[in-house]
């Protein structure tokens, strides 16, 4: 009952964040853009429900828009990994020559943290939204390559793919048609998983200022330009720090609700847990 609450919460978390970026421009008070120097550095009150910048804007409405950014990165890098992966790692545990190739290919990739690769290719591409998506998107889909390739190979000689081969069927067809199914759960898992990495490493990259152009509001360069006045104006990093937790978190817990609905062996241990922990209780009462 406890995980099923914890992942409605999330559900509800970033159904709620995604809402308001979405019609942020219908309803907020303020344009995230406003410039009024005699209202810099204000704390939150009535007026800005998140206190101001150094600039006079309003935290609250850069803090909302902010997420779109960090959404769109998230949810895009995560879409081209997860089908850059998929297929690659269909590819790879089921032909043993294009396996060798590929994950060769993927142990390079994978000996550079997924960070400072990213940091180099938007570095060497130049800062801005597509270019960040390209970086982390090549970042991150060895870790799907792997993990579905894992999984195929775990599926690749039972009964039905072998019974699939003997009887003619063509390759495209067992992939699409027996292997992808019953790979689909870890893939779904992994790839909520990588829309957190991702808004995670799209602030990283902001916070280092080779993200996108700091005239757009994300998360990132606002904890940048807030850092020197973390001390006297905490609420310009707290909010924009609080988006990223939340959002990320949610995402963390939903991945983990999606595994456990997903792993029959996870509900199993957790069936198994629950049986010992009870049993100890009736010994020891």
């Amino acid at each position: 009952m406890l995980t099923k609450k914890r992942n409605l919460l999330a559900v509800v978390v970033l159904f709620l964040i995604t809402a308001a970026t979405i019609t942020a421009s219908l309803w907020l008070p303020q344009s995230p853009t406003y410039i009024d120097p005699s209202q810099r550095l204000l704390g939150p009150s009535s007026q800005h429900w998140f206190g101001t910048d150094d600039f006079g804007r309003d935290v609250f409405a850069r803090t909302i828009v902010a997420a779109r950014v960090s959404l769109l990165v998230g949810v895009v890098v995560a879409l081209l990994s997860t089908v850059l992966g998929t297929l690659t790692g269909l590819i790879a545990g089921y032909y043993k020559k294009a396996d060798f190739v590929i994950m060769r290919i993927v142990d390079g990739m994978l000996a550079f943290p997924a960070l400072l690769l990213a940091l180099a290719l938007v570095a060497a591409l130049g800062g801005s939204v597509t270019n960040i998506i390209i970086a982390l998107t090549l970042a991150f889909w060895p870790v799907m390559t792997r993990i579905v390739r894992s999984a195929v190979l775990q599926i690749n000689n039972v009964q039905y793919i072998e019974a699939a081969k003997t009887t003619g069927t063509s390759d495209p067809v067992i992939l699409s048609r027996y292997m992808l199914p019953n790979v689909l759960s870890p893939i779904i898992v992994q790839g909520t998983f990588i829309f957190a990495k991702a808004i995670l490493a799209e602030a990283a990259l902001s916070f280092l200022g080779v993200g996108v152009n700091p005239s757009t509001p994300t998360w990132g360069n606002m904890l940048q330009e807030s850092q020197i006045y973390i001390t006297i104006a905490p609420w310009f990093s707290i909010f924009p720090g609080l988006g990223i937790v939340f959002t990320v978190l949610a995402l963390n817990v939903l991945g983990d609700g999606l595994r456990d609905a997903f792993d029959p062996h996870s509900k199993k241990q957790k069936r198994t847990t629950k049986g010992l922990f009870k049993n100890k209780k009736q010994k020891y009462a």
